[in-house]
C-alpha cells in the first residue's frame, strides 16, 4: 500500500539535524543558567500571564542528559527517514504542529485539573507523532528494541502507545507526561487523516 503522494514536497534539507542542533543548544543554555528552563517549559500559570511562546519552546527544553539523549536519538533514527519520505517542509509542519497541539491539549488538561505547578518539557509529544509516521510509512521495518529484541515498527509504536495509555490511567511512572505523548500520537493520526486522506490503521495493521 502506498500513501497518497500528492501533498508531499520532496526537497530534503536535513531539517532533523537542525532540530537536534536547536535542542542541544537550548540544553546547553539550560545548564549554563537553570532559570532559563522556567521561561521555556510549559507552565499553566505563566501561559496565563502571557508566556505563549511556551507552546513551542517546551519541545526544545529537556530535564536532563538522559532525557535529551534518548529523545534526540529517537528523532535521528525515525525522523530522518520520515523527513526523506515526506520532504523537509512537510516534516517540519508535521513535527511542529503535532508538538504544539500536544502542548496545548496538555495545558488545557493541566488547567482544568488544577495542576498549575507543572512544568512540561521535552520533545516526546512530537516524537510519538514521528514514530507513528515512521510505522505508517515503513510498516515492514524491524526495530531492535534495546538493541536486542526485534519488533516490527507498527508493533513497537502500538505497544508504546498502549503502555502510555495504561500508565496515564494507573499513574504508573507518574513523573512522565503520558497524556502529552498520547496527544502527540493522536494529533499525528489526525494529521494523516486530514492532510493525506490516509488512515494509519490500514498501514499499521495491513487491513
Amino acid at each position: 500500500m502506498n500513501l497518497i503522494r500528492k501533498p508531499f514536497h520532496y526537497r530534503y534539507d536535513n531539517v532533523v539535524l537542525y532540530i537536534i542542533g536547536i535542542n542541544v543548544l537550548v540544553y546547553i543554555m539550560q545548564r549554563i543558567n537553570p532559570r532559563f528552563t522556567s521561561y521555556l517549559a510549559l507552565n499553566p500559570i505563566l501561559i496565563q500571564r502571557g508566556f505563549y511562546w511556551q507552546f513551542v519552546t517546551y519541545m526544545f527544553a529537556h530535564g536532563g542528559i538522559s532525557h535529551i539523549l534518548f529523545n534526540m536519538l529517537a528523532l535521528f533514527i525515525f525522523g530522518a527517514q520520515v523527513e526523506r519520505r515526506m520532504g523537509s517542509k512537510e516534516f517540519l509542519v508535521y513535527y511542529l504542529s503535532t508538538g504544539i497541539l500536544a502542548g496545548f491539549l496538555s495545558f488545557v488538561i493541566y488547567w482544568f485539573t488544577g495542576s498549575y505547578g507543572v512544568f512540561l518539557l521535552g520533545a516526546s509529544g512530537a516524537l510519538f507523532a514521528v514514530q507513528l509516521a515512521y510505522a505508517t510509512f515503513f510498516p515492514d521495518s524491524v526495530i531492535y528494541l534495546w538493541g536486542i529484541l526485534p519488533l516490527k515498527a507498527p508493533i513497537m509504536v502500538l505497544g508504546f502507545t498502549a503502555l502510555e495509555l495504561f500508565s496515564s490511567v494507573t499513574g504508573f511512572r507518574s513523573g512522565v507526561a503520558h497524556l502529552t505523548h498520547l496527544a502527540g500520537f493522536a494529533f499525528g493520526w489526525i494529521y494523516f487523516l486530514v492532510r493525506f486522506g490516509a488512515n494509519p490503521w490500514k498501514y499499521l495493521t495491513g487491513k
